[in-house]
C-alpha cells in the first residue's frame, strides 16, 4: 500500500487505456458543445426546421435525440432523489405528493405539450433552445414518474433488521439516506432507469415535433425523422431508423447500463456469493486505466466523506416536539381539505359553464373503453412476463444477455408498427376497437418485465438456498417463496405500467400510414383527435377525466396492495 491508502501498483502515469479514456471522453465533450451550439440559434437562421429522409443526416440526428434523452434522464434522477425521498420521508408530505405523482403520470404526454410548449418558447422567444426545452421536458415526463415510484417503493420496503443494525450504529438521517437506503434502492432504480430510458423512446416521436398555433418546429431527431418517414409513406427511411436507434441503444448499453448493474449487484441484500458474473468490459478497461482509475478513486472517496457527514440528529438523541403531533395532523388536514375544496368549486364553477353533463358522461364511457384495455394490457403483461422475469433475474447471465435486447423491445416506438398494423386491420377488415390494442401493449409491458428482472436479482440467495434444502418446488414455491418475495417490484411495475398504458392510449388508439387514419373507441382517441382539432376544452375534459380514472384505479386497487406488499413481503 502507498502512503495515501491505495494499492501499491497504482501508478498515477497515464497508460494506453488513459490514452483511450480520454479521447473519448474530449470526444463526448465535443459533441455536447456541438449540439449545445445548435441549440441556441435563432428558429428562422437556420435549417433546424427542416428534417431530412437521407440516411447520411441519422448520425447526426441519433446524437441530438441521445442529448435530449440523457438530458431528461438527469433531470429525472433529480426529480427522484428530491421528490420521491420527500414522499417517502414525511407522512404528510406523501399524502399529497403521492396522488399528486398518480395525476402527473396520467396526464397524457400532448397534454403537457400543449402548455409546456408555449411556456418554454415564451422563456427564449425565437430561439431553438425554447423548443429543446420544451421536447426535453416531454421526455421527462416519459421517465420521471417510473423512477420515482421505484424509489419511493425502495426507501418504503428496507428491511427492519438493516435499519435496526443503522439505530445501533448510532448513524444520522443523513448517514442513513446514503449508506442504508439509497444502495439498497440502487438494483431497482438502476432497472427502473434503463426502462425510463426506453419509455423515452416511445415518445420521441412526439417531443420533438413541436407545434404552436400555425407554426411547426421539427428538432433534429430521430423521432421527428420517424414521425416524417410515417407521414410520407417511406418504408425505407422506417428501416434506417431503426438501424440507428439499435446502433444507439447498444452504444448505450455497453458504456453506461451494463456497468450500471454490474455495479448495483454490489447492494444485493443475499451474501453476494449465490451468483458470479463477469465485469463488463467497459469496468475492466477503467481498472486499466493509471489516470482515470485514479481520479475515479478520489470522486468516490469524496463522495463517501459526504455521505458520512453526520448531517441531523442521531437516534440516541432526545426529540423535542412543541407542539402535540395530533394537532399538527389536525390542522394539515385541514388545509388539505380547504385546498381540496376551493380546487373543486373551481373546477366545478368552470365545468358547468364549459361542459354539458351528456358530453362529461360521454366521455367517461370513452374512459371505460380504455380502462378494459388497460386492464387486458396488465393482465396478458403479468401473465408473460413475470415468469420470463423470474427465469431472466435469478440467473446474471441470462440476464445480462437479455439486457440489451428488452432494452431495444422495450425502446422500439410503437409509431414503427403503425404500417403493419394498419395495412393488415384494412385489408383483414378487422375491428379497429380489438386490434389496436396490441400497440399499447408494446409500451407498457416492459414495466413490468423490468421490475420482475430487478425483484428476482435482488432476491436473497440464501433464502433460495433453503428453499432447495426444504425441497419446496412446483406451486407451492411459487406460492410461498417467489411470489411474495417479488410482490413490492410486481406492484410498483403493474403500476406503472397501467400509469403508462393510459398515458399511451393517446398514441395507440389513433394510428396513421400516410393519408390512412385507424381510430378505436376510447378516452386516447377522444383527446388524440381533440388535440389535431385545436379544441381545447375537449383536451382539459379529457385529461381531467383520464387523471380520475388513473387516480381512482391507484386509490382503489394499487395503494392498498402497495401498502400490503410493504408490511407483509420486506426481507427482515
Amino acid at each position: 500500500m502507498t502512503e495515501n491508502g491505495l494499492p501499491g501498483n497504482l501508478r498515477v502515469r497515464p497508460n494506453v487505456a488513459d490514452l483511450l479514456g480520454l479521447l473519448a471522453i474530449m470526444a463526448a465533450a465535443v459533441i455536447i458543445a456541438t449540439a449545445g451550439r445548435h441549440m441556441l440559434v435563432p428558429i428562422p437562421a437556420s435549417e433546424a426546421g427542416t428534417i431530412h429522409l437521407n440516411p447520411a443526416w441519422l448520425p447526426a440526428y441519433a446524437v441530438r435525440t441521445t442529448l435530449r434523452m440523457f438530458a431528461a434522464l438527469a433531470a429525472s434522477l433529480v426529480f427522484t432523489f428530491t421528490y420521491a425521498v420527500w414522499a417517502a420521508k414525511s407522512r404528510r408530505a406523501g399524502q399529497v405528493l403521492i396522488p399528486l405523482l398518480d395525476i402527473l403520470q396520467s396526464v397524457p404526454i400532448l397534454g403537457f405539450l400543449t402548455f409546456t410548449v408555449v411556456f418554454f418558447l415564451g422563456l427564449f422567444p425565437g430561439r431553438m433552445m425554447g423548443a429543446e426545452l420544451a421536447a426535453i421536458f416531454t421526455i421527462f415526463t416519459s421517465q420521471a414518474w417510473n423512477m420515482a415510484f421505484a424509489m419511493y417503493q425502495a426507501l418504503r420496503t428496507v428491511p427492519s433488521d438493516l435499519e435496526e443494525a443503522a439505530r445501533c450504529f448510532g448513524l444520522t438521517p443523513w448517514q442513513r439516506f446514503w449508506r442504508l437506503e439509497v444502495p439498497f434502492a440502487v438494483p431497482s432504480l438502476v432497472w427502473n432507469t434503463m426502462i425510463s430510458m426506453s419509455g423515452g423512446w416511445f415518445m420521441v416521436v412526439y417531443s420533438e415535433t413541436i407545434t404552436v398555433g400555425n407554426t411547426d418546429i421539427a428538432l433534429p431527431g430521430i423521432g421527428s425523422y420517424v414521425g416524417l418517414a410515417i407521414e410520407q409513406r417511406d418504408i425505407w427511411a422506417i428501416f434506417y431508423a431503426i438501424v440507428t436507434m439499435l446502433a444507439v441503444i447498444l452504444a448505450y448499453d455497453q458504456l453506461l447500463f451494463r456497468p450500471l448493474v454490474a455495479w448495483s449487484a454490489r447492494f444485493r441484500t443475499d451474501d453476494g456469493t449465490t451468483f458470479s458474473a463477469p465485469d463488463p468490459w467497459v469496468l475492466t478497461l477503467l481498472r486499466r486505466t493509471h489516470l482515470l482509475r485514479q481520479i475515479c478513486l478520489r470522486v468516490g472517496d469524496a463522495m463517501t466523506r459526504i455521505g458520512w457527514l453526520a448531517l441531523g440528529a442521531r437516534p440516541s438523541a432526545p426529540r423535542r416536539t412543541f407542539v402535540p403531533a395530533r394537532l399538527v395532523d389536525t390542522a394539515w388536514l385541514t388545509a388539505l381539505g380547504i385546498f381540496a375544496a376551493s380546487v373543486g368549486w373551481k373546477t366545478w364553477a368552470y365545468g358547468s359553464t364549459h361542459y354539458t353533463a351528456a358530453q362529461v358522461m360521454q366521455v367517461i364511457g370513452l374512459g371505460g373503453f380504455t380502462l378494459l384495455r388497460v386492464t387486458v394490457t396488465v393482465l396478458v403483461s403479468t401473465l408473460v412476463w413475470v415468469p420470463i422475469g423470474i427465469w431472466l433475474g435469478l440467473s446474471p447471465q441470462r440476464a445480462r444477455r437479455a439486457q440489451m435486447a428488452a432494452q431495444f423491445m422495450a425502446a422500439f416506438p410503437a409509431n414503427l408498427f403503425f404500417p403493419l398494423i394498419v395495412v393488415v386491420i384494412v385489408h383483414q377488415h378487422l375491428n379497429s376497437n380489438i386490434w389496436l390494442t396490441p400497440l399499447m401493449l408494446l409500451g407498457t409491458q416492459w414495466y413490468i418485465l423490468f421490475n420482475i428482472v430487478a425483484g428476482a436479482s435482488s432476491y436473497p440467495g440464501d433464502l433460495l438456498e433453503a428453499a432447495r434444502n426444504f425441497h419446496v418446488s412446483g406451486w407451492l414455491w411459487w406460492r410461498r417463496v417467489m411470489l411474495p418475495g417479488i410482490a413490492p417490484y410486481f406492484i410498483t411495475g403493474a403500476l406503472t405500467a397501467s400509469g403508462g398504458a393510459w398515458n399511451a392510449a393517446i398514441a395507440t388508439e389513433v394510428a396513421s400510414w400516410g393519408d390512412t387514419t385507424l381510430s378505436a373507441r376510447g378516452l386516447g382517441a377522444y383527446i388524440a383527435h381533440a388535440t389535431v382539432a385545436g379544441a381545447t376544452d375537449q383536451v382539459g375534459l379529457g385529461m381531467v377525466v383520464m387523471a380520475a380514472f388513473v387516480l381512482l384505479l391507484n386509490r382503489a386497487l394499487w395503494r392498498p396492495l402497495s401498502n400490503y406488499a410493504a408490511r407483509h413481503y420486506t426481507f427482515d
